[in-house]
């Protein structure tokens, strides 16, 4: 077996704001592996700015671990633990190379096109008008759960967009989750919230920076709205570290970005520890192309989770590779009339 890998860059059909900034592009990585006969396919989703394995020798990893790539996919992933997306890129690569189909990697309802998963609908940062325009989209087409980025605009806008919601939907017709990536203020953030808890909220995501443990903590135990981490697990590689981390901060709700904690492994470890806890969570994509947000896809449908997922659409990148999964009503489904086509990739 032989392992490559290459670079690509995708184009956001529109600029899309975030509280960190507007992207326009998004770099990714895939990994390629391939005998006489079988062919494995796994994308390391690096999210620049976020991802903890954002480094300058981020690709000389990459080759290190095509170089290593003998030694198999357990031992490489205890080799590439400061490197989570390396890790899920792996995880993936080798499901696909190890399937009777390279796309198809946890057989189900789901991939047989049975069945669907309920996702939310996201509100991306903007003007007002923009992000009424949105909201309105969402609604039209079938979506009960909208998740809205806040923290780049006014607050104040923020709120009465919010309150235009729900004056025309109840949270029995709509559930609502606001993201504020980290833009509250520790000494703002609970008047911040009792604000936002006016509006029926069913989470708000990581209202301050992560690494600021002790003010999480005591946000997480006045808070009126619950509260969900996000960014806060990122980078915290060891299982003690983990739990150490739950059992202090005590969220609500956590938030597993596959890309970003090491894969469905180190997911898996989070969901474990937060359900020994009586956390809830959900997971969530990264805005990875479609062979990663497959690869998501099929591991959540496993979960069964009750709680509508934070999983992409595919619909943001002009040159996204052409896949089955398509979004009806509210949910991401897997269209077996559909096929994949990789031939931008040159694999």
């Amino acid at each position: 077996m032989t392992a490559t890998f290459q670079k690509y860059i995708l184009h956001f059909k529109q600029a899309s704001g975030t509280s960190r900034g507007i992207l326009k592009t998004k770099e990714t990585w895939f990994i390629i592996l391939k005998d006489n006969t079988n062919i494995g396919i796994g994308e390391c989703g690096l999210f620049k700015g976020l991802s903890i394995d954002d480094l300058p020798d981020y690709e000389q990893k990459l080759q290190w671990t095509c170089d290593h790539i003998h030694l198999g996919l357990e031992t490489l992933l205890e080799e590439l633990i400061e490197f989570p997306s390396i890790q899920f890129g792996l995880e993936q690569a080798f499901y696909s190379f190890n399937s009777e189909s390279p796309f198809e990697l946890f057989p189900s309802e789901f991939t047989a096109g049975h069945d669907a998963i309920d996702i939310n609908g996201l509100i991306w940062m903007g003007n007002e008008d923009f992000m009424k325009d949105q909201i309105k989209e969402k609604l039209s087409t079938g979506f009960n759960c909208i998740k809205m980025k806040i923290g780049a605009i006014d607050f104040d806008t923020e709120l009465a967009l919010l309150k235009s919601i729900r004056q025309e939907f109840s949270s029995s017709d709509i559930e609502l989750r606001v993201d504020a990536n980290g833009a509250f203020l520790p000494e703002n953030a609970l008047e911040k919230l009792n604000r936002l808890s006016d509006y029926d909220l069913h989470s708000i995501e990581q209202p301050i920076q992560q690494g600021q443990l002790e003010s999480m903590t005591r946000l997480c135990e006045q808070t009126p709205l619950p509260i969900a981490l996000d960014e806060e697990l990122i980078g915290v590689f060891s299982v003690t570290k983990r739990k150490e981390l739950l059992q202090m901060i005590n969220p609500q709700y956590i938030i597993l970005k596959p890309s970003l904690v090491g894969g469905w492994s180190g997911s898996q470890q989070w969901i474990d520890l937060a359900e020994d806890n009586r956390i809830g969570w959900w997971i969530t994509s990264a805005l990875e192309s479609n062979v990663g947000l497959n690869a998501i896809a099929q591991w959540t449908y496993t979960l069964k989770s009750k709680l509508p997922q934070g999983l992409g659409t595919g619909s943001l990148f002009t040159n996204n590779v052409e896949s089955p999964l398509q979004v009806k009503n509210g949910t991401l489904r897997h269209e077996i009339n559909q096929d994949w086509n990789v031939t931008n990739l040159n694999i």
